[in-house]
């Protein structure tokens, strides 16, 4: 090779969700790179959703075993998925990067909505040098502008902030990247309609590129999901021309490769400090709250009561799927409520028509519901299960066909049918409005989100409403003989 040319590796990871096993086995594999390279010859980067909350070393270090992982292996950039950003408050985040982090945050499309401006721990794009070669970053994330604005920021459309900061960058770098945290459809698109980008490095929809896919002069590479398959970029560089070409680009498999035992040391060891800060104890039972799939249960009972009182809506429901066990008499901890009930969702009120609600109802007495597995939109269940509420008594045959099985609803606050013109306020889950579970619940309008409250947290405050407690048992559904 001339010497004006030289090879440079760049990995990329995506939509890790807290499988930190798979983050250490990433460990390995780039330790066995840093031995046959200089620091100058290699790049990692993390394009999002490294955290989730339904592992208890994430939920218990408020994220910090994750920051801690991505320092040891040596990330020097990342951008922030909707785990991150949607599931921790503006000030959580902040006091973990900033007291943590080695790594920059690039923040492309986000903002303060107080301010205007990007926070302080965050930048709005980064370039790097690697002995000669500048390598430029834009990092954005997917803009659930209603969510974000609840927490406080302001996420800007990213096809604009791209496109801006591509005109920006072009002249200043050699290689420009865009860490999108958007989605295939949107990585795509970002290809066909901006030109000078170099490379995309995808997530979010936890697509797998085993090689990368090429748009015009742009190349598009993710890795899949859960640290399943690493990306590997490999370039030359010539230093005169200051042109590089893409010589290798895919994502290597992980399945074969041996954990590194740094970083399992790191997971213990806020596991220990994760159980610890969760053994605060939130409440006492004096008796079992069961929980079932198939059917209401006083703990599925109580959940659909506590959206409903919480938010002051007149009809609570969720999906029994939704809580992954039952919860026994005695001491009642913060573990305890994050192990039955991992799923970072929040509640949610809607206006539903009373014909929505009924199609609703019917659909959860079928088996195909009940037994539809989801994956994604927070849910971190097995299955979607039936319906529980409060505020409705529910009479049905199951002799009848579908959807006819269902003979009378009454509305408990008024005592009168369910009117299919009607339209009822619902207290529910954030999940239903994506067009996932049941599916006329995603027509409900008027929405209004509650964050940052996952419902887990209106769990625990019920189990000390004692009213809520002592009526939990009550069945609403009424089987007709």
């Amino acid at each position: 090779m001339d010497k004006e040319r030289r090879s440079f590796v760049l990995f990329h990871s995506n939509d890790i969700h807290s499988h930190l096993e798979q983050a250490a086995k990433i460990a390995t594999v780039i330790d066995l790179e840093r031995e046959k390279r200089a620091s100058d010859e290699m790049l990692i980067l993390d394009i999002g959703d490294h955290m989730d909350r339904m592992r208890v070393e994430t939920e218990g270090s408020i994220g910090a075993v994750n920051v801690h992982i991505l320092n040891h292996i040596g990330y020097e950039a990342i951008v922030l998925g909707n785990n991150e950003g949607l599931t921790y408050t503006p000030e959580q985040m902040e006091q973990v990067y900033t007291d943590q982090a080695t790594f920059r945050i690039i923040g492309s499309n986000i903002r303060e909505m107080a301010s205007g401006e990007v926070p302080a721990w965050m930048v709005p794009y980064e370039i790097l040098h690697k002995g000669d070669l500048r390598i430029g970053l834009i990092g954005v994330t997917a803009a659930f502008t209603d969510f974000y604005e609840l927490l406080g920021w302001h996420v800007l459309q990213p096809y604009d902030v791209i496109a801006e900061l591509t005109a920006e960058l072009r002249q200043q770098v050699d290689v420009l990247i865009v860490m999108s945290h958007l989605g295939i459809k949107h990585d795509r698109a970002i290809a066909e309609r901006i030109p000078g980008i170099d490379l995309i490095l995808g997530g979010h929809t936890h697509h797998l590129f085993e090689e990368a896919e090429k748009i015009g002069d742009t190349y598009i590479c993710a890795a899949g999901k859960f640290g399943s398959h690493l990306g590997r970029i490999e370039l030359e560089f010539n230093s005169d021309s200051r042109r590089y070409d893409v010589t290798r680009a895919v994502a290597i498999s992980l399945e074969e490769v041996p954990p590194d035992p740094g970083i399992l040391s790191i997971i213990d060891q806020y596991g220990a400090i994760a159980r610890q800060n969760l053994s605060k104890v939130v409440a006492r039972l004096d008796h079992m709250l069961t929980i079932s799939e198939e059917k209401e249960s006083p703990l599925a009972n109580l959940l659909a009561a506590a959206l409903k009182a919480w938010t002051g809506a007149g009809i609570g429901l969720t999906n029994t799927g939704q809580l992954l066990d039952a919860l026994e008499a005695g001491d009642i901890t913060l573990e305890m409520l994050h192990r039955i009930c991992p799923s970072p969702i929040n509640p949610c009120v809607l206006n539903l028509t009373g014909a929505q609600l009924l199609q609703s109802l019917e659909e959860s007495l079928l088996p195909e519901f009940q037994q539809r597995a989801i994956r994604g939109f927070g849910f971190r269940g097995r299955v979607l299960g039936t319906i529980a509420v409060d505020g409705l008594e529910i009479y049905y045959d199951v002799e009848q066909p579908p959807y006819e099985r269902i003979q009378e609803v009454i509305v408990t606050g008024t005592g009168d049918r369910l009117q299919k013109e009607e339209v009822y306020q619902v207290a529910t889950l954030d999940m239903f409005t994506f067009g996932v579970g049941y599916m006329a619940l995603k027509e409900g309008i008027d929405r209004r989100y509650y964050l940052p409250e996952f419902i887990r947290d209106l769990l625990a405050w019920a189990l000390c409403q004692e009213s809520l407690l002592s009526t939990c048992p009550t069945e609403h559904w009424h089987l007709l003989k």
